[in-house]
Protein backbone atom coordinates (compact mmCIF):
# COMPACT_ATOMS: atom_id res chain seq x y z
CA UNK A 1 0.00 0.00 0.00
CA UNK A 2 1.27 3.38 -1.04
CA UNK A 3 0.57 6.46 1.48
CA UNK A 4 -1.63 9.16 0.40
CA UNK A 5 0.65 12.45 -0.21
CA UNK A 6 -1.64 14.90 1.65
CA UNK A 7 -1.33 17.86 -0.50
CA UNK A 8 -2.90 21.14 0.80
CA UNK A 9 -5.69 21.97 -1.37
CA UNK A 10 -4.85 25.18 -1.33
CA UNK A 11 -1.64 26.07 -3.04
CA UNK A 12 -1.32 30.23 -2.39
CA UNK A 13 -3.30 31.89 0.72
CA UNK A 14 -2.52 35.58 0.50
CA UNK A 15 -4.90 37.00 3.83
CA UNK A 16 -8.75 35.92 2.59
CA UNK A 17 -7.54 35.49 -0.70
CA UNK A 18 -6.86 31.38 -1.53
CA UNK A 19 -6.09 30.00 -4.74
CA UNK A 20 -6.57 26.00 -5.24
CA UNK A 21 -4.30 23.75 -6.73
CA UNK A 22 -7.96 22.34 -8.69
CA UNK A 23 -8.32 26.03 -10.46
CA UNK A 24 -4.50 25.50 -11.46
CA UNK A 25 -4.90 22.59 -13.09
CA UNK A 26 -8.20 24.11 -14.71
CA UNK A 27 -5.62 27.12 -15.40
CA UNK A 28 -3.01 24.95 -16.84
CA UNK A 29 -5.33 22.58 -19.39
CA UNK A 30 -6.83 25.78 -21.04
CA UNK A 31 -2.65 27.21 -21.06
CA UNK A 32 -1.93 24.01 -22.56
CA UNK A 33 -4.61 24.09 -25.51
CA UNK A 34 -3.83 27.34 -26.36
CA UNK A 35 -0.03 26.58 -26.65
CA UNK A 36 -1.13 22.65 -28.51
CA UNK A 37 -3.72 24.84 -30.87
CA UNK A 38 -1.16 27.74 -32.12
CA UNK A 39 1.00 25.04 -32.85
CA UNK A 40 -1.59 23.01 -35.22
CA UNK A 41 -2.64 26.69 -36.57
CA UNK A 42 1.26 27.06 -37.61
CA UNK A 43 0.83 24.27 -39.82
CA UNK A 44 1.01 25.16 -43.58
CA UNK A 45 -2.23 25.04 -44.61
CA UNK A 46 -4.11 24.86 -41.66
CA UNK A 47 -6.65 27.93 -41.82
CA UNK A 48 -5.93 28.86 -38.58
CA UNK A 49 -4.33 32.04 -37.16
CA UNK A 50 -3.33 32.80 -33.68
CA UNK A 51 -6.04 35.46 -32.89
CA UNK A 52 -9.29 32.56 -33.97
CA UNK A 53 -6.94 30.13 -31.25
CA UNK A 54 -7.41 32.52 -28.82
CA UNK A 55 -10.96 33.05 -29.63
CA UNK A 56 -11.85 29.30 -29.66
CA UNK A 57 -10.13 28.89 -26.27
CA UNK A 58 -11.82 31.55 -24.70
CA UNK A 59 -15.60 30.57 -26.30
CA UNK A 60 -14.27 26.93 -24.89
CA UNK A 61 -13.25 27.73 -21.76
CA UNK A 62 -17.05 29.14 -20.94
CA UNK A 63 -18.57 26.24 -22.58
CA UNK A 64 -16.42 23.71 -19.74
CA UNK A 65 -17.31 26.07 -16.96
CA UNK A 66 -20.96 26.37 -17.56
CA UNK A 67 -21.36 23.04 -19.15
CA UNK A 68 -19.12 21.28 -16.38
CA UNK A 69 -21.44 22.76 -13.36
CA UNK A 70 -24.82 22.38 -14.83
CA UNK A 71 -24.16 19.29 -16.47
CA UNK A 72 -23.25 18.26 -12.81
CA UNK A 73 -26.25 19.62 -11.25
CA UNK A 74 -28.50 17.68 -13.77
CA UNK A 75 -26.51 14.68 -13.92
CA UNK A 76 -25.09 14.03 -10.44
CA UNK A 77 -27.32 15.87 -8.17
CA UNK A 78 -30.72 16.95 -9.13
CA UNK A 79 -32.33 16.09 -6.06
CA UNK A 80 -30.30 18.88 -4.24
CA UNK A 81 -30.72 21.21 -7.45
CA UNK A 82 -34.92 20.91 -6.77
CA UNK A 83 -34.06 21.45 -3.13
CA UNK A 84 -32.15 24.12 -3.42
CA UNK A 85 -31.79 25.67 -6.46
CA UNK A 86 -29.13 28.63 -5.69
CA UNK A 87 -26.68 25.39 -5.47
CA UNK A 88 -25.78 25.72 -9.13
CA UNK A 89 -24.06 28.65 -8.38
CA UNK A 90 -22.18 27.58 -5.38
CA UNK A 91 -19.21 26.22 -7.68
CA UNK A 92 -17.03 27.04 -4.10
CA UNK A 93 -18.32 23.48 -2.74
CA UNK A 94 -17.22 21.92 -6.02
CA UNK A 95 -19.05 19.29 -8.64
CA UNK A 96 -17.94 19.70 -12.13
CA UNK A 97 -19.15 17.21 -14.81
CA UNK A 98 -17.06 15.49 -18.02
CA UNK A 99 -20.12 14.58 -19.87
CA UNK A 100 -21.68 18.55 -18.97
CA UNK A 101 -18.72 20.15 -20.07
CA UNK A 102 -18.18 18.12 -23.78
CA UNK A 103 -22.18 19.68 -24.33
CA UNK A 104 -20.90 22.85 -23.36
CA UNK A 105 -18.04 22.79 -25.29
CA UNK A 106 -20.44 21.57 -28.64
CA UNK A 107 -22.32 24.55 -28.32
CA UNK A 108 -19.43 27.49 -27.69
CA UNK A 109 -17.53 25.40 -30.62
CA UNK A 110 -21.04 25.70 -32.91
CA UNK A 111 -21.93 29.30 -32.08
CA UNK A 112 -18.04 30.06 -32.57
CA UNK A 113 -18.25 28.69 -35.98
CA UNK A 114 -21.64 29.83 -37.13
CA UNK A 115 -19.82 33.49 -36.49
CA UNK A 116 -16.07 32.92 -38.28
CA UNK A 117 -17.83 31.06 -41.09
CA UNK A 118 -15.70 28.11 -40.77
CA UNK A 119 -17.58 24.29 -40.56
CA UNK A 120 -18.87 23.08 -37.20
CA UNK A 121 -16.99 19.86 -38.17
CA UNK A 122 -13.62 21.33 -39.23
CA UNK A 123 -13.72 23.41 -35.59
CA UNK A 124 -13.95 20.28 -33.45
CA UNK A 125 -11.89 18.74 -35.43
CA UNK A 126 -8.93 21.25 -34.80
CA UNK A 127 -10.01 21.45 -30.85
CA UNK A 128 -10.48 17.72 -30.33
CA UNK A 129 -6.75 17.07 -29.99
CA UNK A 130 -6.31 20.04 -27.69
CA UNK A 131 -8.66 18.61 -24.97
CA UNK A 132 -6.54 15.62 -23.44
CA UNK A 133 -4.10 17.70 -21.70
CA UNK A 134 -6.66 19.61 -19.68
CA UNK A 135 -8.33 16.34 -18.76
CA UNK A 136 -5.55 15.07 -17.54
CA UNK A 137 -4.59 18.16 -15.25
CA UNK A 138 -8.07 18.15 -14.15
CA UNK A 139 -8.00 14.74 -12.44
CA UNK A 140 -4.41 15.70 -11.00
CA UNK A 141 -6.38 18.09 -8.77
CA UNK A 142 -9.13 15.91 -8.43
CA UNK A 143 -6.59 13.54 -6.76
CA UNK A 144 -4.70 16.59 -4.92
CA UNK A 145 -8.38 17.33 -3.35
CA UNK A 146 -8.27 13.28 -2.29
CA UNK A 147 -12.02 13.12 -3.93
CA UNK A 148 -13.28 10.97 -6.55
CA UNK A 149 -11.66 8.02 -5.06
CA UNK A 150 -11.71 4.15 -5.86
CA UNK A 151 -13.19 1.21 -5.17
CA UNK A 152 -11.81 -0.72 -2.31
CA UNK A 153 -8.42 -2.63 -3.31
CA UNK A 154 -5.66 -5.27 -1.93
CA UNK A 155 -3.21 -4.21 -4.87
CA UNK A 156 -0.11 -2.82 -3.98
CA UNK A 157 -0.08 0.82 -5.36
CA UNK A 158 -3.52 0.95 -3.43
CA UNK A 159 -3.75 4.54 -1.31
CA UNK A 160 -6.18 5.13 1.88
CA UNK A 161 -8.11 8.75 1.16
CA UNK A 162 -8.84 10.86 3.67
CA UNK A 163 -12.97 10.70 4.06
CA UNK A 164 -12.68 7.37 2.73
CA UNK A 165 -12.12 5.43 5.23
CA UNK A 166 -9.33 3.37 6.28
CA UNK A 167 -9.91 0.69 3.49
CA UNK A 168 -7.00 1.20 0.73
CA UNK A 169 -8.42 2.00 -2.86
CA UNK A 170 -7.68 2.01 -6.43
CA UNK A 171 -6.06 5.90 -6.77
CA UNK A 172 -8.95 6.05 -10.20
CA UNK A 173 -7.88 9.48 -10.43
CA UNK A 174 -4.36 8.71 -11.53
CA UNK A 175 -5.92 6.21 -13.88
CA UNK A 176 -7.85 8.65 -15.32
CA UNK A 177 -5.12 11.34 -16.00
CA UNK A 178 -2.98 8.53 -17.61
CA UNK A 179 -6.04 7.21 -19.85
CA UNK A 180 -8.26 10.54 -20.65
CA UNK A 181 -5.01 12.94 -20.22
CA UNK A 182 -2.01 11.23 -21.42
CA UNK A 183 -2.89 8.20 -23.86
CA UNK A 184 -6.07 9.75 -25.27
CA UNK A 185 -3.58 12.80 -25.99
CA UNK A 186 -1.00 10.96 -27.96
CA UNK A 187 -3.98 8.92 -29.78
CA UNK A 188 -6.05 12.03 -31.32
CA UNK A 189 -1.91 13.99 -31.42
CA UNK A 190 -0.59 10.95 -33.82
CA UNK A 191 -4.02 10.40 -35.52
CA UNK A 192 -4.68 14.18 -36.33
CA UNK A 193 -1.39 14.78 -37.65
CA UNK A 194 -1.83 12.70 -40.97
CA UNK A 195 -4.35 13.92 -43.30
CA UNK A 196 -7.82 12.90 -42.27
CA UNK A 197 -11.44 12.61 -43.81
CA UNK A 198 -13.36 15.63 -41.86
CA UNK A 199 -15.07 14.20 -38.34
CA UNK A 200 -12.63 11.63 -37.99
CA UNK A 201 -10.93 13.08 -35.64
CA UNK A 202 -13.99 14.29 -33.80
CA UNK A 203 -15.36 10.38 -34.11
CA UNK A 204 -12.28 9.25 -32.58
CA UNK A 205 -12.21 11.80 -29.86
CA UNK A 206 -15.62 10.18 -28.84
CA UNK A 207 -14.87 6.73 -28.89
CA UNK A 208 -11.42 7.04 -27.29
CA UNK A 209 -12.46 9.37 -24.39
CA UNK A 210 -15.72 6.93 -24.32
CA UNK A 211 -14.35 3.92 -24.35
CA UNK A 212 -10.93 4.79 -21.64
CA UNK A 213 -13.63 6.53 -19.52
CA UNK A 214 -16.34 3.33 -19.38
CA UNK A 215 -13.14 0.97 -18.42
CA UNK A 216 -12.07 2.79 -15.88
CA UNK A 217 -15.43 3.73 -14.18
CA UNK A 218 -15.28 -0.19 -13.10
CA UNK A 219 -12.19 0.81 -10.63
CA UNK A 220 -13.74 3.95 -9.51
CA UNK A 221 -16.15 4.18 -6.48
CA UNK A 222 -19.58 5.05 -7.86
CA UNK A 223 -21.08 8.69 -6.60
CA UNK A 224 -22.63 7.75 -3.40
CA UNK A 225 -25.85 9.13 -3.87
CA UNK A 226 -26.57 7.46 -7.13
CA UNK A 227 -24.60 4.39 -6.53
CA UNK A 228 -25.23 1.80 -9.69
CA UNK A 229 -27.72 3.23 -11.88
CA UNK A 230 -28.26 -0.12 -14.27
CA UNK A 231 -28.23 -3.98 -14.03
CA UNK A 232 -26.42 -3.69 -10.43
CA UNK A 233 -22.80 -2.60 -12.07
CA UNK A 234 -23.56 0.22 -14.16
CA UNK A 235 -22.66 3.84 -13.00
CA UNK A 236 -23.68 6.85 -14.52
CA UNK A 237 -19.93 7.78 -16.05
CA UNK A 238 -20.44 4.45 -18.08
CA UNK A 239 -24.35 5.49 -18.68
CA UNK A 240 -23.22 8.98 -20.24
CA UNK A 241 -19.77 7.40 -22.08
CA UNK A 242 -22.20 4.67 -23.69
CA UNK A 243 -23.73 7.47 -26.61
CA UNK A 244 -19.91 8.82 -26.90
CA UNK A 245 -18.98 4.99 -27.89
CA UNK A 246 -21.72 5.03 -30.51
CA UNK A 247 -21.41 8.23 -31.70
CA UNK A 248 -18.12 7.86 -32.36
CA UNK A 249 -18.28 4.32 -34.15
CA UNK A 250 -21.01 6.20 -36.43
CA UNK A 251 -18.53 9.40 -36.82
CA UNK A 252 -15.70 7.61 -37.62
CA UNK A 253 -17.48 5.13 -40.68
CA UNK A 254 -19.23 8.01 -41.91
CA UNK A 255 -16.20 10.25 -41.96
CA UNK A 256 -14.56 7.62 -44.05
CA UNK A 257 -17.35 7.48 -46.79
CA UNK A 258 -15.90 9.37 -49.14
CA UNK A 259 -17.27 13.34 -48.85
CA UNK A 260 -19.90 12.60 -46.61
CA UNK A 261 -19.04 15.43 -44.14
CA UNK A 262 -17.82 17.62 -46.81
CA UNK A 263 -21.21 19.36 -48.42
CA UNK A 264 -21.25 21.65 -45.40
CA UNK A 265 -23.29 25.25 -46.01
CA UNK A 266 -20.57 27.39 -44.29
CA UNK A 267 -22.11 30.65 -42.95
CA UNK A 268 -20.72 33.85 -44.34
CA UNK A 269 -18.41 35.60 -42.23
CA UNK A 270 -19.61 38.86 -39.94
CA UNK A 271 -17.85 42.07 -41.00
Amino acid sequence: MLPFPEIDPIAIALGPLQIRWYALTYIAGFAAAWWLGNKRAARIGSGWDQQQVADLITNGMLGVILGGRIGYVLFYDFADFLNDPVMLFKVWQGGMSFHGGFLGVLIAVTLYARSMGKSMYEVLDFTAPLVPIGLGTGRLGNFINGELWGRVTDMPWAMVFPNAGSSPRHPSQLYQFAGEGVLLFILLWCFSNKPRPTFAVSGMFCLGYGVLRFGVEFFRQPDANLQFVAFNWMTRGQQLSLPMIVAGIVFLALAYQKNYFAPVIRSKKKS
